[in-house]
């Protein structure tokens, strides 16, 4: 028999680690921006942002600071939704200040539910190896067994590994997570680069992505560069990147830029969510990384952006 879990999930990549679970039906309630898998749009929204994420990306950034200086949370918790779900599971993380609600403010949260009092789990993967322990801990706080889903992933990855190994030579790629101001991509993103067959050459495996001058970008002279900003998808990204171009000629000075080696992603489906997608965007990367030739994501995963664009 199915133990009656009512779930709540406040962060997009732990919906899609339930989903990868089967958990999905279980799932009561959700963030303002979990939106995969599609059926998910139907549940209760529990939480809200302060800002407003249609604005430029420098405006966002810098109404995120303020946020942050005033010691408010980006995003909050609508209390009076969580009281009529009554969870029996709250899933969210301690990641990333910037990417969900905190902490925090959900254990604030619970506390002021009164008599119903959900189990809290928090995620904060770093790694794809901590994505894998993620998936791992779900399924089993759930009483699911992760291991079909885990060899499934890694299989994948592994392809997508032997494929990056038949390079003849290694593109050095600059990931950038953000576009204004520019900001390398970091925590699984190198890694996934590796995996892929490139050099990554911004940002450091299991560290938060680092902001990056234009005199750095231009001095690391990438052979590729990969845009997929956070929460932005790709006809989003297009419209920023479009605007940034005519802002910044420095784009045009790089060499990978020059030889029309500048990518755009979907950065809010794909990169930026640490669960099981991770590998959708190793693949992508994969694709990206490889000969021009077949390939199986369609062109709102991730296309070239070329100067005449």
């Amino acid at each position: 028999m199915v133990a009656p879990y009512r779930i709540v999930s406040l962060l997009p990549s732990a919906t899609e680690i339930l989903d990868c679970l089967g958990l999905t039906p279980q799932v009561v309630g959700r963030s303002h921006e979990c939106d995969y898998p599609p059926e998910i749009s139907d549940r209760p929204i529990c939480t809200a942002a302060r800002l407003n994420s249609e604005r430029p990306s420098g405006e966002i950034d810098r109404d995120v600071l303020a946020l942050l200086q005033a010691a408010l949370g980006i995003y909050e918790v609508k209390l009076d939704v969580l009281q009529a779900l009554q969870p029996t599971h709250i899933v969210t993380q301690d990641q990333c200040d910037v990417c969900a609600v905190t902490l925090s403010d959900v254990q604030k949260a619970i506390t002021s539910l009164g008599h119903t009092q959900p189990q809290l789990i928090s995620l904060q993967p770093n790694t794809l190896a901590e994505v894998y322990a993620d998936i791992t801990r779900v399924a089993q706080q759930f009483n699911r067994d992760p291991q079909p889903v885990l060899n499934a992933l890694q299989q994948r990855v592994k392809a997508c590994q032997e494929k990056g190994k038949t390079l003849a030579k290694r593109p050095r790629v600059a990931a950038i997570e953000w576009i204004d101001p520019l900001m390398g991509g970091g925590n699984w993103l190198p890694e996934l680069i590796e995996l892929a067959g490139g050099e990554n050459i911004l940002g450091h495996q299991g560290q938060h992505s680092p902001y990056v001058s234009w005199d750095a970008l231009l001095a690391s002279d990438p052979d590729m560069v990969v845009v997929m900003p956070c929460g932005f998808d790709l006809a989003r990204t297009r419209q920023e990147m479009l605007a940034d171009l005519a802002l910044h000629p420095q784009w045009r000075q790089l060499r990978a830029v020059q030889q029309d080696q500048l990518y755009i992603c979907d950065g809010n489906a794909y990169f930026n969510r640490p669960g099981p997608r991770l590998v959708d965007s190793l693949e992508i990367l994969t694709e990206i990384l490889q000969p021009p030739g077949d390939r199986h994501y369609p062109e709102t995963a991730w296309t070239k952006l070329s100067l005449s664009s």
